[in-house]
Formats: C-alpha cells, structure tokens, sequence
C-alpha cells in the first residue's frame, strides 16, 4: 500500500509537465493513445483510497473513467509502477503545439495588416473567433458568451434568404478577391441596421413579391438557405450572377426613386450651372452644354439638375410663362437617357454666396413692390429684402389678385401641364420646392447685401406691416396686446449672443414675451413650408418632391 501511495503523490515535475501538455493536445492521434495504455491497453489496476486503507479496483469501476491520465502505468525495472510516456510521444505533442500556434499567428499577422483586426499581441485561436464573430454583427461578452445582435435577431428564422458568399479581404491570399459587389438592396429597417451588419456576407431578403421583383429571367444561380422550398423568390432589387466561380451582385439601373436604405447604392445628380438659361428664356450655349452632358454621360451619373427660375418664367406679366429654353434643355438631356431633378426657385439669384449670375423676381412682381414694399421681408432698422416674398402675404391678395401661395402654385401647375410627359415616363424624378432665401426654408436673417458678416447673429424680419399683423392677432389672442413688437434688446446683424439682452444668458428668451415672439416667429416658418408643400403635392401628385431646410 506504502507503494501505491507513493506512486500517486510522487509524481516528479517531469511528469507533470507531460501531463499538462497531454491536456494541450486536444486531438491527440488514436493510434498514440492505443499504443500507450488507451481504453483497451494492458492496464492492472487503478488506486482508491479510502478511509485510511487502500483497496485496489478493476478497469471496470467509474474512477477509471474520471482518471484516464493514469491508465498508462507501466512495470519499472525496481518492481515497483510508474507512470511513464514514451518520449516520442512527447515529441509529437510538443511538435503538434509548436505548428497550431505557428499557424495561429498567420493568420493573425494576416488579420492584422490585411483586416486592420485589433488583436493583442499573444492572442489565440479564441481571440480570431470572437473577433471575426462581432465582424459578422454577433455580439461576444468577455466570458465567452456569444448571441445575436439586435439586427441579426430581427432577420427571419426560417424564411428563404439568398447568401453571397466572399472571399474576406481580411485573409491573405495569392488570389485576387473573388467577389465584386457592384450593389446590394436589403430589407433591413434603417440605415443603422443595415451598417451592424458588415458585408463579409451579404443577405438578401425576398420575403414577399413587389413591383420591383426582376423577372423570373434573371434569377440568377444560387444558393438559397431557408426551408428548402424548390420554387424561390426573386432576389429583391437585385441579381447575383456566378462568372467562373465568382458570385457578383448586381443593382439593375431603376431602383425606386429616394428609397435607398439598406443598399449602398445612391443615384448621383450634377448641378447644372445657375445660368445655364437666360433672362429671356433662352438656353445659353447649347453645344457647351451637350458635350458637357456626354462628359457626364460616361461618367454613368444618374441624372441633372436645374433650376426652374420664377423671374424668368413669369418675367413679364402674371401667368404668362416662357418655357422655351427649358424645353430645349429638357429634350437635350432625354436625349442622352439622362434623369433630371427641376428647382421650382421662387427667390432671386445674386447677391449671395456662391452666385454668380443676376436673375431678380419677376418684374411684375417688382413692380408691386416699389408701391408696396412691405410684400418683402423687412428688418428693425426698416430695410426691405427684396430676396424673396415675405410669409405675411401668403394669404394676402396683393400681387394682382392672387395671394403668394396662389402665384407659386399657378407656377408649379404650368410646369406640370407644359412637361407632363417627361413625368409620365419618369425622366423627371424629383421636384424640389424653394421655401424661401436661396430656396431654403428660413428667413432672410443673415443679407450679405445689409453688411452681415460671419459669425453675426442676424435679425429678426417681421417688421413689415403683414408680419405685424399676423404678430398682433396672436398677441390678442394671448390676451397681451402689448407683445404687439418685435424685441428691441437684440443687437445688430454682426452682434454676438452675449452682446444683446435678449440672447444672453438668463435673458429675455426665456422670459414669457420672449417665449411667445419665439413660438410665433418660429410657427410663422413653419406654417409657410406646410401651406407651399401641401400645394406642390397637389400640383406634382404621385411625384416625389423634396425641400431644403436649413
């Protein structure tokens, strides 16, 4: 019994370290554990201590399951056992270690210059799996713990998915990237959906048929995992092609106009110069402009845009509109299958940043306003503006008989009437509706032309008799006449806030008067672009139209 005991706890650190490295070796080869006392090996006996007295038990008992390191025990020359292991089995352990992490730190070297992985310097097989599993979107905690993120868990179970595969551009290899990804639409529900999940394997979701399915034509050769169904729905939006064992994933040119979330695919408009069309309606340059247009062209951008301008369509007298240059123009860009995006731009051009052409409003309109320049915007000091009409007159009949609103969709309805083909077959993609200075809606604060500068605060532009008036009825109906006026504390245009009582810190702002001049300034605003844009619906119906908000 004196020598079992000593052939249990007289283990020499040499035999420690073999058994420590037999642990390493996760996949130790059969034939080595056969041949050095495995299962089936000539093994005697293992040791149990119990109560003080030892008792020998046979192969069959459950320890010897629970303590496989012994069952190589081989007779020592002294006559006594010894635990013992061949030293090219220690050989081979040791050489199968050396080459798992020779090959461990290939391929970290390669994730880190090829991938830009953020790796520690000792890391292991473990550190690779976590970090190529966040790479895939998964979230994987420091205990080892791995789920779903938020978007993966809200990509369907069990419903059909088409899966491009891609060689990762994170691993070396002597072949160039076997996979070209020209574009891709998905059905993830926000842009920041689609960015959780990283294009090392596209997803592409078809979960129900729609206008913009391809053909049954183009569907393309791949694999479809989901439940296996023999007949599977189209790739949403898209194709994917197999050239010489390379998947490629291509957009078709007509994706549904301003619906790009979740594809990397965003249609590409140039800006087409200010003046490209003259005061008297005429298209500056043609030739020019064509090879301009082809440059363009081959350049596969998507589509133009211009400016519709109000001074000089409706120059002369109202509702008389010249659309001659723009239909040449129009015409020219169908021409070389080009999309185009029109300006409605009821404000003037010049004067501004960025202008470098002079085209006013129109004269009629001008006209109105030597007689009554309160149909312009007005400052404290009583300057006019003369850059657009002011909101006061959105309900006002003053320009001949019509109210602003009335004018500016007058405008937009002959546009419609006059082109309304291009808009049937879709060459005319978007209508942007000017608001108000520079086509944005927001009120002419900051006039270079009355010696603001950066970074001056502005002011206020309600001081004309229209604007008042609207200010008045709100003050009444607040039951405070006396809030009737603009605020008299608020510097000049090239003030700063901390220079005026009104902006400063714990100043009028804040106060009850200038929470009410704020909230009806501001509402002023918006009520404008609600009255403009629910007229530009009406007039471009089933047409997307945009506006600029600054």
């Amino acid at each position: 019994m004196a020598t079992d005991m000593q052939r249990l706890v007289g283990m020499s650190e040499d035999d420690e370290e073999e058994m420590g490295m037999g642990m390493k070796g996760e996949d130790v080869e059969d034939e080595d554990y056969e041949e050095n006392g495995g299962v089936h090996g000539n093994v005697s006996r293992m040791v149990e201590i119990d109560g003080g007295n030892g008792m020998g038990t046979g192969a069959g008992d459950s320890r010897f399951q629970q303590h496989r390191l012994f069952q190589d025990q081989v007779e020592s020359p002294g006559g006594g056992t010894r635990r013992s292991r061949p030293v090219e089995e220690k050989e081979r352990t040791k050489l199968r270690e050396r080459r798992r992490r020779a090959i461990t730190a290939r391929i970290l070297a390669g994730l880190r210059r090829h991938g830009n992985y953020n790796l520690r310097v000792r890391a292991d097989i473990n550190d690779v799996i976590a970090a190529l599993a966040r790479e895939a979107g998964w979230v994987v905690l420091p205990d080892g713990t791995t789920f779903p993120s938020r978007s993966q868990g809200q990509m369907p179970a069990g419903g059909n998915s088409a899966v491009v595969t891609s060689s990762s551009s994170h691993v070396p290899s002597q072949q160039p990237p076997s996979v070209s990804l020209k574009g891709v639409a998905s059905d993830y529900g926000s842009p920041l959906e689609y960015n959780a999940c990283p294009m090392k394997g596209v997803f592409v979701h078809a979960p129900s048929p729609s206008p913009y399915d391809l053909s049954s034509s183009s569907r393309s050769q791949t694999s479809m995992v989901g439940d296996g169904e023999a007949d599977n729905p189209p790739v949403v939006g898209g194709s994917i092609d197999t050239i010489n064992e390379k998947q490629i994933v291509d957009v078709p040119p007509r994706l549904p106009e301003c619906d790009f979330a979740g594809t990397p695919y965003v249609p590409v408009y140039v800006m087409l110069p200010l003046g490209v069309i003259n005061i008297k309606c005429e298209l500056v340059d043609p030739d020019g402009l064509l090879k301009q247009l082809k440059v363009l062209k081959s350049a596969n951008v998507d589509g133009v845009m211009v400016d519709c301008w109000w001074g000089i369509v409706e120059a002369h007298a109202p509702q008389e509109y010249n659309w001659n240059g723009y239909k040449r123009l129009f015409q020219m860009v169908h021409e070389l299958k080009l999309k185009l995006q029109v300006v409605m731009s009821f404000h003037e051009c010049g004067g501004n940043f960025g202008d470098d052409v002079c085209i006013p409003l129109p004269h009629w309109v001008s006209e109105i306003g030597r007689s009554n320049p309160d149909i312009f915007f007005k400052d404290r000091e009583g300057r006019h503006n003369p850059e657009c009409l002011s909101w006061g007159i959105d309900k006002e009949r003053v320009l001949r008989g019509r109210t602003a609103v009335e004018v500016y969709f007058d405008f937009m309805r002959s546009f419609r009437i006059e082109f309304d083909e291009y808009f049937e077959d879709g060459f005319i993609s978007m209508i942007e509706v000017g608001l108000g200075p520079c086509g944005e809606l927001r009120y002419p604060s900051c006039p270079v032309k009355h010696g603001w500068r950066y970074p001056g605060i502005g002011e206020f532009q309600c001081y004309d008799r229209y604007m008042l008036k609207t200010l008045r009825k709100a003050a009444e109906a607040r039951g405070h006449t006396i809030w009737a006026r603009g605020p008299d504390n608020v510097g000049t245009y090239n003030s700063q806030p901390h220079e005026t009582g009104f902006f400063c810190d714990g100043g009028d702002y804040d106060g009850f008067y200038g929470r009410f001049f704020l909230n009806w300034y501001s509402q002023a605003l918006v009520d404008h672009g609600n009255r403009v844009l629910s007229l530009a619906k009406l007039a471009f119906e089933g047409s997307c139209i945009a506006a600029k908000v600054r």
